[in-house]
Order: structure tokens, then sequence, then C-alpha cells
């Protein structure tokens, strides 16, 4: 395997991948060409990535398993699943999409995870993690129905089998004979290191000299052993149940081989060929490095799981760069912490984006990563809760969809007293619409008791957690991904009044009632054309004062936020306008009933008229309307 040390920032020459841009050229080539593909394989994903930018560490440690897979498997007949998308570049790169992988990310460009509108050969969309197994399993016993003579294989990993769902899928698959091949990509990561029972015994066991040891010896052991077949075969499977997953995964009813190294092309063919043409449930454990052949990614696989865009010019000096919503709650956690020894927080594997870092290292006691487990970390965070403790759950927007149900029953309904800092609201950017965070506000603001703030800045981002912090029950606080105005966030620890909006400019004719940073939007087209703007801070309670007084003394109410027009904020100020028995004209702006590929955020927002000259335009059209 050729070892890189840097990115290349010019096209590197790749003859064999030429040659092989789709899985009917690959399968021409001979075994022995294989490992030359999966060296040209990966300078180009290291070129590609570089020019676009986009997951990276998690490819790279799938590059000999996606060219095996292409090799052995007649994909897109044979149905190739991948779960935890970002591993997918390489599959994406060997299925006739390689000249479109620096659009990856891009509007207009390759999506950043497997689509089935794309491609044929993404046979499952994935966005969320732990999803293909059960997907996989559904194919392959359709094929059984159908009497269609199909192979699946779904391909789980960084992390993903820490979810429920995964077990869930395994443990009814196990009870079928529907014929598939699950691979576990086992590389000891998730995004942040991975954590939770399953994933330490895994390393545990693989890192161990005892395994090792244990196996040559009974090896020899057997050898002396008199030609008892039975005794040999009782003896064999003792030693391994001690020493091998393979216990757990058989108990299921998965036939398992493996630990096996996921970098050895010849290992990789041979158990691919072997378990791929057996009838019913296997699984296929695989041991590999994310980041494998990049040397600093091998190095820093946290650091390295995505990169930016690399500039070859060199960097001009710039300002400071403006702390993330990210940061800003990282730093009021860590101080609220110092201040109230019952606050803990709780995040499903997303101590980096969530701004936990400095806090897990602070606090090692009262900091949880839970892995991918959503659900489980709500329902955690309740249980907390029932004993005094004050949890504070990080997670993002699209991953609280998974934990909607424990969010309901679990703390609503009990009035428990928690805290959900819910980063990632609004449109993501390059990730597309499977990170989009865009219906939360629809699905929250239903649940009776829950409170729901929307700062404007940063400087409301710190009052607004301060103020769902100190509530006594449910409350949720939601932000952008990126960086805001630049507010000073400061360092109090008073609350915002809570169901009290601000107006930030006074005037008359229109009144902008906007909810959280969008609000910036309009600020420049109001002070133009003397409308009032009114910062409403909180979607539930909302401020029903300042709601009755704008629409009785403006001609238009217009509600401004980055969320999905139906169900949101704008429809809460409509029912409140109802309510009132108030029938001042009100436009609603907001996100379309549609889903937005990827894109850089700022011009995501602008195709649907919520930059400054949208919604200039739209409140343009909608005065002429009245006029008439």
């Amino acid at each position: 395997m050729r070892i890189f040390h840097q990115i290349p920032l010019q096209r590197p020459s790749t003859p064999l991948l030429d040659s092989a841009s789709t899985p009917d050229a690959l399968r021409a080539l001979s075994r022995a060409q294989l490992g030359t593909l999966a060296d040209e394989l990966r300078a180009y994903l290291l070129y590609s990535v570089g020019q676009s930018g986009g997951h990276f560490g998690a490819g790279l440690g799938v590059v000999e398993l996606t060219v095996a897979l292409h090799y052995l498997l007649d994909t897109p007949h044979d149905r190739l699943l991948w779960d935890v998308g970002h591993q997918a570049y390489p599959h994406k790169i060997l299925t006739g999409r390689r000249e479109q992988m620096p659009s990856i990310r891009q509007s207009g460009g390759l999506a950043a995870f497997p689509a089935r509108h794309e491609s044929e050969y993404d046979t499952f969309g994935v966005g969320h993690s732990s999803t293909s197994i059960s997907a996989g399993l559904g194919m392959a016993l359709a094929a059984q129905q159908k009497g269609e003579p199909r192979r699946v294989v779904s391909v789980i990993g960084d992390g993903a089998l820490t979810a429920g769902m995964a077990f869930e899928a395994l443990a009814h698959g196990g009870t079928t004979r529907a014929n598939m091949l699950v691979v576990l990509n086992d590389n000891d990561m998730s995004i942040s290191q991975s954590v939770g029972g399953l994933s330490n015994y895994l390393a545990q066991l693989l890192s161990s000299k005892a395994y090792s040891r244990m196996r040559d010896d009974a090896r020899k052991l057997l050898e002396i052993i008199p030609p008892a077949a039975e005794l040999a075969k009782k003896t064999e499977e003792q030693v391994k149940s001690l020493i091998s997953p393979a216990s757990l995964f058989e108990a299921m009813g998965w036939n398992y081989i493996g630990p096996i190294d996921g970098h050895d092309m010849g290992q990789l063919l041979n158990a691919i060929d072997t378990l791929t043409n057996r009838p019913g449930p296997n699984f296929l454990h695989l041991v590999t490095q994310k980041g494998c052949g990049f040397q600093p990614a091998e190095s820093n696989p946290i650091k390295y799981h995505a990169i930016t865009k690399i500039d070859p010019k060199p960097a001009a000096d710039s300002a400071p760069s403006k702390p993330t919503f990210s940061q800003v709650f990282g730093q009021w956690a860590l101080d609220q912490a110092a201040a109230d020894p019952r606050l803990l927080t709780i995040t499903p594997a997303m101590r980096e984006g969530s701004g936990l870092v400095a806090f897990s290292e602070r606090y090692p006691k009262r900091y949880h990563d839970v892995a991918i487990c959503e659900q489980h970390s709500v329902t955690l965070a309740a249980g907390f809760a029932c004993e005094g403790l004050k949890p504070v759950l990080a997670i993002y927007s699209t991953f609280l969809q998974r934990g909607y149900d424990q969010l309901i029953h679990d703390v609503a309904i009990q009035d428990l007293d928690v805290t959900f800092a819910i980063d990632r609201a609004g449109l993501v950017g390059e990730d597309g619409p499977t990170h989009a965070g865009v219906y939360d506000t629809a699905f929250l603001r239903t649940i009776p008791g829950l409170l729901i703030a929307t700062p404007s800045d940063e400087t409301d981002a710190r009052g607004l957690l301060n103020a769902a912090y100190q509530h006594p029950g449910p409350a949720a606080v939601r932000y952008p991904r990126g960086a805001g105005i630049g507010a000073a966030a400061g360092s109090s620890l008073d609350a915002l009044a809570v169901g009290e909006a601000i107006t930030r400019l006074s005037g008359r004719g229109v009144a902008v009632l906007a909810f959280g940073t969008l609000l910036h939007q309009a600020t420049q087209l109001c002070q133009a054309r003397g409308y009032s703007l009114i910062d409403m801070r909180w979607v539930k309670p909302m401020d029903e004062g300042a709601v009755r007084a704008a629409a009785a003394s403006h001609d238009l109410l217009v509600t401004l936020e980055d969320h999905a027009q139906m169900g949101g904020a704008g429809s809460a100020v409509l029912e409140a306008l109802a309510s009132m028995n108030l029938n001042t004209p009100t436009l609603v702006l907001g996100l379309p009933d549609s889903y937005l590929e990827g894109g850089k955020a700022d011009a995501m927002y602008a195709s649907v008229g919520l930059d400054s000259a949208g919604i200039s335009a739209a409140i343009d059209q909608r005065l002429a309307a009245l006029s008439r």
C-alpha cells in the first residue's frame, strides 16, 4: 500500500483507474491489479476532496473494501448499501462519477451522501446512521419473495453499530433466511472516538496479545490431540467463544467470520466471495484504519474526519474568526457548570461539533457521550433529571428527530427539567437535505409545556440558554451552524425573560417579526423603508402582546424564520392572530415545502427568497396585492 504524506494539488496519474471508471470495467481487471487500483483510487480521493472539501477519513479507510465489493458483486443488480454515507466517496468514484467529484457538496453538484436519484448504484439514500442493515434486510427478503437471485451487502461502520436500530435489524435478520452479508467496518471511530461497551470490547479484543497467542496455541493444541473429531470441534468452539465476538453475532443467528484485515486485498476477496455465495444471513468483521494511507489522517482521525477545500495560494492575514454558536454554547456550558454542580452534558457522538471538547476535559465525570444513540440520549437525560440533576443535551436538529418519541413520553409528559441545545438549526449548507434542521420548530411546538427559543445573535444565544436552563421543565434553544454577526456573548448567567420579544426598530406600515438569525437579513431593509423589526426570541411561549400591538399598528405583518413554512413560527403567529380575532394581513416567509440540495448556505437561502433582496421582493409583491 502506498502511504501519502500530503494532499496532491495536481491531479495524479491514475492509468488503471482511468480504465476502470465503472464496475463493469473494474471486473475486467485481474485480481493482481486490484492493489494498484486501490493505490490510484486513494490518490484520486485525496486530490478530489482537496479540490472540493468534504468527508475524508472514512473513505480512505474503505478503499480496498470498495474495490473488492464492486469487483465481486454484480452491482447494481446486486444491492450494495453504505451506512454512514461519508464512507461512500470511493464508491462514487468507481460508479461513473469520478469527473464530478470536485463538485461534491456544491450547488448542482454531487450529493454529500448516497442518493437514489443520483445513481442506480446508490441503492439506498443515507443521511443518518445505522440504517443499512434494516434496509438491506428488506431488500433481501423482497428478493426472496419475488424469486429473484440477488445478493445484498450492507456495509456498516464508523461508529454506526453503536446505535440500537442496528441491533434491532440484526435481531430480526438472524431469525430469517435472508441471503445477505453485513460487513462491519470496525475502525474504532465514529466522528469523535467511539464509545460504548461493544466498541470497547472489539477494540480490546483486537489489540490484545492474548487473542493472537490463544488462537495460535489452540491450533497447536488441536494438532496433537488424538483424532477425536467431536472433541476437537468442541475444543475449537470453546476457545472461539472465549476470544472472539463471534459468540455475540452467532447467538443472534448470523454466520460470523472475522476479524480480518480490511486492507488486505487477498483476504477481503476470499472472505467476501465465500460469504456472498453462502445462503442465509452472514456477518464479516473487518478491522480498518480511518484515514488509511494518508499519514496525517492516520495520526489524527478526528481532525481529518472532514476537510475544507485546499487553497493553493498562501493565506493572507485576516481578522480573527468569529466564534461559532457551538463555541458560544460550549463556553456557556463551562461557565454554568462552574456555577451549578448539578449541570451535566450529554451528546450523541458530537463532542467536537457541539463545542464540548473543553467541557469533556474539564468535567469528565459530568460529560456523557452516548455514541450514535439519539433516543437513548434523551431518555438518559430524563433519568438524570428524575434524580435532581440538570442535564443539558447538545444535539443536532436533524438528529433530535430520532428521539422525538422519547422527548414526548420520557421528558415532556413527566415535565422533567431537561435543556435541549439544538445545534445546526436551519439549512446547514453542503450536507444537504438529510442534515437540514428545518423541522424542529414544527415538531416541538406541538408538545405541551416545552419552551422554544430562537436567538438572533450570540448575545441572545447566551441569555436564552440561561433562561432555558433556569426554567424548571423542558426547554429548547435552537441555533444555526457556524458564526453569527460577531456580537459579544459575554459571561453573564442572567436569563432573558421567558416569552418576551424585543423591538429592534420602530416604524410603520410593515412589521417584520423575526425568529432567529435571519433577522439580520431584514435589518437594512427595515431601516431603509421605515418598517418595524421585532426580534421575537421565543416561538413558545410567544409574546402575544407584541403580536397584538404590531397587528393593531401596521398594515402588514411579515414573519421570518430559517425553518419550513408549514407548521413553523409563522404558523404559530397566524394561530395567535386567529385566537385574538385579528385579521391583519400576514406574509409568512420561510423555507418551501421541498427538499433543498446542498450548497453554500447563503446561496441556498437566496435561492428561496430568504436573503435581503428576496425578502424585499416578497414584501413588495404582497403590498402591491393589498393595494389592489
